[in-house]
């Protein structure tokens, strides 16, 4: 995909939208939104290469590398706030960009809501709750973009549910049908 400008354009096409809904799950500022969309496409572009279809579907592989360009993008800016450092060089957005971002941060509170509800789940079992009740990743998807095997997936799950059941409100009734 590096060196073909055409299957990397219907790559960033296909998967532009499931990115920026992922990320505006976890990020509630729309620049900064906007800015870890561009550098998840950039990434994609260094590492297309490691991408192994036997291992799992693209969706997870590139929810792989989502999640890491955020979980980067954190560590820089606790770095940042720990030296108390201004974030400088964002990328100045038009209005509508800006609006659009806004809508679709706003269509994920309630995500947003219940992500910062789970942090009390270690996190191993919560990026993998995420993965599968609120990207509905498969739980193969899932171990694959965590890069851990299904058996441990399961085990995590399993607890992220039990976790769930003792904890209401966090997910609604309904949700939690689908998880027992």
């Amino acid at each position: 995909m590096a060196g073909d400008p055409e299957a990397f354009e219907a790559f960033y096409r296909r998967h532009f939208d499931e990115v920026t809904r992922f990320l505006a799950r976890r990020v509630d500022d729309p620049h900064t939104v906007a800015d870890l969309v561009a550098e998840v496409f950039l990434a994609v572009i260094d590492s297309a290469h490691t991408y192994r279809p036997a291992l799992g579907s693209e969706t997870a592989w590139l929810y792989g590398v989502t999640r890491n360009t955020l979980l980067a993008e954190r560590r820089r800016a606790a770095r940042e706030l720990q030296a108390g450092r201004r974030i400088a060089g964002r990328r100045l957005l038009e209005p509508d960009d800006v609006a659009r971002l806004e809508e679709r941060i706003d269509a994920e509170a309630t995500a947003r809501e219940a992500l910062h509800a789970m942090g009390e789940l270690p996190e191993g079992e919560r990026a993998l709750l995420e993965l599968v009740v609120v990207d509905q990743l498969t739980l193969t998807e899932a171990a694959s973009a965590l890069g851990i095997r299904q058996g441990t997936a399961r085990v995590r799950l399993h607890r992220a549910r039990r976790w769930l059941r003792r904890a209401p409100g966090v997910v609604p009734p309904l949700v939690m049908e689908g998880l027992r």
